[in-house]
């Protein structure tokens, strides 16, 4: 899947420059270095990364080629170049969170994820941006500004880990961190045609140690970290290494990354309720694409609708902008913008946001929406779904009023669903629609993410890798 061995090493994946640093073909050096020069190259006006850690990753690089020599590679992952999102800590960064008043945020130690990123062997070569507070559609804030997708500048790079996205698209590494409470990974991959898995809770472990609190128990229950990348197979190594235990976690889950075989054919539920959206064709089309690839690949799909009750909908959203009114409303009134401002208090008056009592029945409720997505996949152990119902959104789409706000919430129904649920999901490709990538949704029971990314490879071989077409239609041999 990955470009031809004559191709630039920025272009590479995770996979392919980590088996080629351990074959002695190729350094850690010459691989930062190339990831490194195509930054300075495209950032500057894509503004993907937004704190440029070129000169300690060409130090780390050097002295990783020398730790090589004498005692062999790190880990999975030595040499190869990543990002991170900057609402996580790095030691001596800001986690910024896209947020002025948080600048001078200086993390204290890394965060589990990036511990577990250097200890693969990675490189951190800079620190991607997200909106404000990390709750946005799309990926601006005054403190590092707008983030433009490298298919189209007018259409949003995803949020919140739209930094994580454009960097990928634009070949600036082939791993970004990324993070998601509501879609903050799937929606980046699925504006910007790359892959990714929402993995399950428990799976990888989180923690910031600059936080002056806890987090919420919502939030603690539907956030995940994981890694955006332009291949599966790399969605599967990256989420294989930061699913390494952390005990500074104490609800990470000690779960074997891959489950006990199952006896085939796996049964695929396509999933196709909306809750009254009204689904674009080009998503129906690429639904019913995926379906035929998997059941040509050997899966059992069927039309059976899984237990997506307009009960687990209202719940969701209520539960998650009444934790969010209760955790963030008062600094979001002190520092956020008027923006982000107006797109809470949309959120707030769209979904109903439930008060402290109402919260508690919901959560009390999720155990049974939970228990029946459990059930049913008992028989059905993926769910393809759409992700979004309709093909994509303008980066400031959200700005335009509650309404705008509401559509793009909407019709991404199998999105924060399944956070609230806690379940495992993938985006895959499937096709185009006009000149931009389609993707789809395939959802896991709980910590079969194997499951969910080797449905999502069949999908990739059937339509590729979409990128590649970006960097053909930029004139970039590939």
């Amino acid at each position: 899947m990955s470009p031809t061995p004559a191709a630039p090493l920025w272009q590479w994946s995770a996979c392919d420059l980590a088996g080629a640093i351990r074959a002695g073909d190729v350094s850690a050096d010459e691989a930062v270095g190339a990831v490194i020069d195509r930054v300075q190259a495209e950032n500057p006006r894509l503004n993907a990364i937004v704190e440029d850690l070129s000169r300690s990753a060409k130090e780390t690089a050097r002295q990783y080629d020398d730790h090589f020599a004498a005692h062999g590679p790190l880990g999975p992952l030595h040499g190869v170049p990543v990002t991170i999102k900057v609402n996580v800590d790095q030691t001596g960064h800001a986690t910024t969170n896209g947020v002025s008043a948080f600048k001078d945020v200086i993390a204290p130690d890394d965060a589990p994820i990036v511990r577990n990123l250097k200890n693969a062997g990675a490189i951190v070569i800079g620190r991607t941006n997200t909106p404000e507070f990390s709750f946005r559609a799309t990926t601006d804030n005054p403190l590092h500004g707008r983030t433009l997708n490298p298919w189209d500048d007018a259409r949003s790079p995803g949020g919140s880990s739209g930094g994580a996205s454009a960097a990928l698209a634009a070949g600036f590494g082939p791993l970004a961190h990324g993070n998601d409470i509501g879609g903050s990974l799937r929606f980046p991959a699925f504006m910007c045609g790359l892959a990714t898995i929402r993995p399950t809770f428990g799976r990888v472990p989180a923690y910031n140690p600059s936080a002056p609190a806890e987090r919420s128990l919502l939030a603690q229950m539907m956030s995940t970290q994981g890694v955006i990348a332009r291949e599966m197979r790399d969605v599967r190594l990256g989420t294989r290494v930061l699913a390494a235990p952390d005990p500074r976690d104490p609800w990470q889950a000690p779960v074997p990354f891959d489950g006990p075989a199952l006896n085939p054919p796996i049964k695929v539920a396509v999933a196709r309720a909306t809750n009254g959206y009204a689904i674009d064709p080009a998503v129906t089309d690429a639904l019913d694409r995926a379906a035929e690839t998997l059941a040509a690949a050997g899966y059992r799909v069927e039309e059976v609708a899984p237990p997506m009750t307009e009960a687990l909908a209202n719940d969701a959203l209520a539960s998650l902008f009444g934790d969010c009114r209760m955790f963030l409303g008062d600094a979001i009134h002190r520092h956020g913008s008027p923006v982000i401002q107006q797109i809470f208090d949309a959120y707030y008056e769209l979904y109903h946001a439930y008060g402290a009592e109402d919260l508690l029945h919901a959560m009390a409720r999720r155990t049974a929406h939970a228990r029946a997505w459990n059930l049913f996949a008992e028989e059905y152990p993926l769910v393809l779904s759409p992700f979004m119902m309709r093909p994509g959104y303008d980066w400031d789409e959200d700005t335009r009023g509650p309404a705008a706000v509401r559509d793009i919430f909407d019709s991404a129904l199998y999105s924060w669903t399944m956070n609230f649920l806690g379940l495992p999901s993938a985006i895959a490709p499937a096709g185009f629609a006009g000149a931009f990538p389609m993707s789809v949704q395939i959802i896991a029971r709980r910590f079969r993410e194997d499951l969910a990314l080797d449905a999502a490879e069949v999908l990739e071989r059937a339509n590729g890798v979409a990128v590649h077409e970006l960097w053909r239609r930029q004139g970039v041999a590939v």
